[in-house]
């Protein structure tokens, strides 16, 4: 049985990977809304911007955030760097798990350094994934 989810982001800049993603976390049913971005800049301020509005970063903030790493502008790990700076609530609240193409070691050695990255799953993400996430 999964566990649900209020809210689950992804963040890939490859927008079929996102639509793939957002059918297969659908077809598992472990979330009411899911936020998309293309870009990993967009998806901070988008964080940012839930933080200055009272009563609802509680609700708006996502249980989960799927990461990729290769984005053009803004990687993943800078994604985490900018993330790194946002209230102890909100990196409390968002579990981040690295879904990526990458089967670098570096690069899954370099997520682990991170306390909120969690999880560490190739793509393309599966209902096995899914079921497995323990977040």
């Amino acid at each position: 049985m999964s566990k649900k989810y209020y809210s689950v982001m992804l963040i890939d800049d490859n927008e079929i990977d996102n639509l793939i993603n957002q059918k297969m976390i659908e077809a598992a049913s472990i979330t009411e809304h899911i936020f998309t971005h293309t870009g990993a800049k967009s998806a901070v301020e988008f964080l940012r911007n839930i933080e200055k509005v009272d009563n609802i970063a509680d609700k708006v903030l996502p249980d989960v955030i799927f990461l990729d790493i290769d984005m053009p502008l803004m990687d993943g790990f800078q994604f985490l760097d900018e993330f790194d700076k946002l209230s102890e609530e909100t990196k409390e609240k968002c579990k981040i798990v690295m879904l990526t193409s990458s089967i670098n070691p570096q690069d899954v050695n370099k997520s682990k350094k991170y306390s909120y990255v969690k999880q560490y799953i190739n793509k393309p993400l599966s209902q096995e994934n899914l079921e497995q996430l323990d977040i």
